[in-house]
């Protein structure tokens, strides 16, 4: 019988593509009460110890609440650099036991190797730099403390970099909001197809120029020296770590 009372939308077919599927999953947690969390939990362990990006969900979150674009932001970068001291220690302290695994588990070796050439000539640019593009962070927090690097100096030139990043995808989701989205929505397969080509991009440009320095030890030789040979550090002074 009908009472006049509206039917709810039909709900739309389940896409194939794998991609949109991870996508509406994603944006589900918008409206999950521990949203926010997953936010700053995602942050903190993608700085450390395993590779989940929050870009992503702070992205996703954004989208569906635009007002609070700003907040997402500062969770992530919070929570970004909190997990940069975690993957710091690990680096100076925890190599052997924790370090190496995450290295070598997820396939970061190469990067970690080269990065020992740079951190005490262009510690603070590169750091800056490789904060903000797509680049494996915890190569950074985790070699920073291996090599000997300055914790102050890595929080500094993190937040300024993270931060950049951060707000910038906040601001666009704050004065793109439903438009954004809508865009999104409507040419996925585009905006994907994008976003792989734009990495692919900042990949060869990261191998075109960031080259090693032969003369410098690898992490195995850094490691046979042992921690009196390397200065590993926890505060060396700003000065001394490429500023």
């Amino acid at each position: 019988m009908d009472d006049g009372t509206p039917l709810p939308p039909p709900t739309p077919p389940r896409s194939r593509n794998p991609f949109r599927r991870l996508y509406a999953w994603i944006l589900t947690w918008a409206h999950h009460p521990l949203g926010t969390w997953a936010l700053a939990f995602f942050a903190f362990v993608d700085s450390s110890v395993f590779p989940v990006p929050p870009l992503f969900l702070q992205v996703a979150l954004s989208l569906e609440r635009p007002r609070r674009s700003w907040w997402y932001a500062t969770v992530d970068l919070v929570g970004s650099i909190l997990g940069a001291v975690i993957g710091f220690l690990i680096g100076a302290l925890l190599y052997e036991s924790v370090g190496k695994w995450v290295i070598e588990t997820w396939g970061y070796q190469k990067q970690f190797d080269r990065f020992g050439s740079w951190i005490h000539d262009h510690g603070f640019w590169f750091t800056l730099l490789y904060s903000f593009v797509p680049f494996p962070y915890k190569v950074i927090t985790i070699g920073t403390g291996f090599f000997g690097g300055s914790l102050p100096l890595l929080l500094v030139a993190s937040s300024i970099g993270r931060a950049l990043r951060f707000y910038a995808l906040a601001a666009v989701c704050f004065w793109g909001g439903k438009k954004a989205k809508d865009f999104i929505d409507r040419r996925f397969n585009q905006v994907l197809i994008g976003i792989a080509l734009f990495v692919l991009l900042v990949i060869l440009v990261m191998k075109v120029g960031f080259q090693p320095e032969p003369s410098k030890p690898s992490p195995e030789k850094k490691a046979a020296l042992g921690a009196g040979g390397g200065g590993r550090t926890l505060m060396a002074p700003f000065g001394s770590w490429g500023f």
